[in-house]
């Protein structure tokens, strides 16, 4: 990964890929700790949109390729008992550069630059979980107040616990 200090602003993810793209298989190194913002998917985050880029760029027929990984640290809640949690995420990054890219499968080559950050962007939203445990022995909120509805202990004729959060809906009547 990207060696941490320095924050490469958004603005310099654009690479110029003139001298690479004059020879197939010339390579450049891409490097870089930067902060982008709106990296969240609901309740998921990069924490301070800050993502460590490790790349490869490399001339090839069609045009340009950029691979390796990008890297940070993602929150959001527990999906049991809604605690916050957080851990590290690394997502391959493996993106063809063309000057006539297609729609949804390659990336545009524009003025002999490629942009780096739409494609930083997918990679880590992309990599932040769906629904993540604080750990497995995550029991959920509190099962001693919100018993599971279904008991294996309980006869089947026996009316399930009522969840005290839904309280003021048992109160509820429709004048029909």
């Amino acid at each position: 990964m990207a060696a941490a200090g320095r924050i490469t602003p958004p603005s310099q993810l654009l690479v110029d890929t003139l001298e690479i793209r004059r020879r197939t298989g010339a390579r450049r190194e891409f490097r870089a700790t930067t902060e982008l913002d709106d990296l969240e998917a609901g309740e998921f985050s990069v924490v301070d949109g800050r993502l460590e880029i490790d790349l490869v760029i490399e001339a090839v027929t069609e045009g340009v390729s950029a691979t390796g990984r990008v890297g940070g640290s993602w929150t959001g809640p527990c999906r049991r008992c809604l605690d916050p949690i957080s851990a590290a995420f690394e997502a391959d990054v493996l993106e063809i550069f063309e000057r006539n890219p297609t729609e949804g499968e390659t990336w545009p080559i524009e003025d002999e630059r490629i942009d780096l950050g739409p494609v930083v962007r997918e990679a880590a939203l992309l990599a932040l979980p769906l629904a993540p445990l604080c750990g497995d022995e995550c029991a959920g909120p509190d099962p001693d107040r919100f018993p599971a509805a279904v008991a294996v202990d309980r006869p089947e004729t026996e009316e399930p616990p009522a969840d005290p959060r839904w309280a003021a809906l048992d109160a509820l009547r429709f004048d029909d």
